[in-house]
């Protein structure tokens, strides 16, 4: 049978693609999600929210904004470009703890809740004024994850700026991270120290923060780094944190925008592999609408479609062309001496 002669035997029978739509449509609607595997990651995001966080020394669609805002901004933006199956939880930082405010839930089917509780994290969660990130933070954090369990990570946003000061001679502890847990300290905040915004018990704003209102190094440590105290204004500590991360084994980098926090989050190192619950659906949706395109085509435009197909499928190679020359060639050499010997 003749190619053209398949391709009109197929026109003929292009009813059968409606019904064939019709239950690939059905399954598009009912197909369950489907166990598969990906790499997938689990963090408990803490916000560091001390009053100094309310500093506005970063800028956000050209605009000032507190080191705070700034942060849940970015962490908002991020949280839209993680993959399904990724878990994200919070926590608020103050004085020496971080406690757990929501354990980690998966992105996607909790996206609309994750960005609700976001929005409420602020000063008003705050029980006490003064600030220990490394060894009451990061340390209480550490210990929230390991707890959690499911290889969950860390990811720490803050300014660095400690209260009361930490003295030179003050020796990090060792033991911040025994579990070695994984996980980023995110430096949030400008390089010129700014006045700290001062608020009541009831997180309303009543000035700033003085010197005499503040603790301060003592002079005779003070003398010995060659600065004066200035404790009532605050800076992004990007070298203290630095510092820090590398002693627990985390990483660090500077909140510049949604990317640097989302690259943070996608960092492969805290990853690892699971059977995460995956959406197939737009498959037979896909071949659905397929099958109307090609019953609903013009018979003239799926005639030169097969025919396209059907002459890149049974198009000879490049070599049996060459190699069918000199073939032909004896074919009418044999057929010339038969004739000539005929005569004789």
């Amino acid at each position: 049978m003749s190619l053209g002669a398949q391709t009109r035997g197929f026109l003929a029978g292009r009813h059968w693609t409606m019904p064939a739509a019709l239950v690939l449509l059905i399954l598009a609607f009912t197909l369950p999600p489907v166990a598969l595997p990906r790499d997938t990651s689990s963090y408990v995001v803490t916000f560091d929210i001390t009053q100094s966080m309310y500093v506005e020394d970063v800028v956000l669609n050209g605009a000032p904004v507190s080191r705070l805002a700034f942060a849940r901004a970015a962490m908002r933006d991020a949280l839209g470009q993680l993959p399904c199956g990724s878990k994200v939880g919070w926590s608020a930082f103050t004085g020496q703890r971080s406690f757990l405010l929501v354990a980690p839930v998966e992105v996607c089917g909790n996206y609309d809740a994750l960005l609700s509780s976001l929005d409420r994290i602020d000063g008003h969660m705050r029980w006490t004024n003064y600030s220990r990130i490394a060894e009451g933070g990061v340390y209480s954090a550490v210990r929230v994850a390991q707890e959690i369990g499911d290889s969950t990570a860390v990811v720490f946003l803050t300014d660095g700026q400690e209260a009361p000061p930490l003295l030179p001679s003050d020796a990090l502890k060792q033991d911040i991270n025994p579990a070695h847990v994984k996980g980023w300290l995110i430096g949030v905040g400008g390089d010129q120290p700014a006045p700290i915004p001062r608020s009541d018990a009831h997180g309303n704003r009543i000035g700033f923060w003085q010197a005499d209102q503040v603790v301060q190094v003592p002079q005779m440590h003070a003398s010995a780094t060659h600065a004066e105290s200035r404790e009532e204004l605050s800076a992004l500590q990007g070298h203290y944190l630095s510092s820090v991360a590398g002693q627990v084994g985390f990483g660090y980098g500077r909140l510049i925008d949604a990317a640097s926090l989302r690259d943070a989050l996608l960092d492969s190192r805290l990853a690892h592999r699971e059977s995460v619950p995956t959406d197939l659906r737009w498959c037979p949706a896909a071949l659905a609408l397929l099958l109307l395109v090609c019953r609903f085509m013009p018979d003239t435009a799926v005639v030169f479609a097969w025919m396209r197909v059907g002459a890149r499928l049974f198009r000879p190679a490049r070599g049996a062309r060459a190699d069918s020359a000199p073939l032909a060639g004896n074919v009418r050499t044999a057929a010339t001496r038969s004739e000539e010997s005929i005569t004789t």
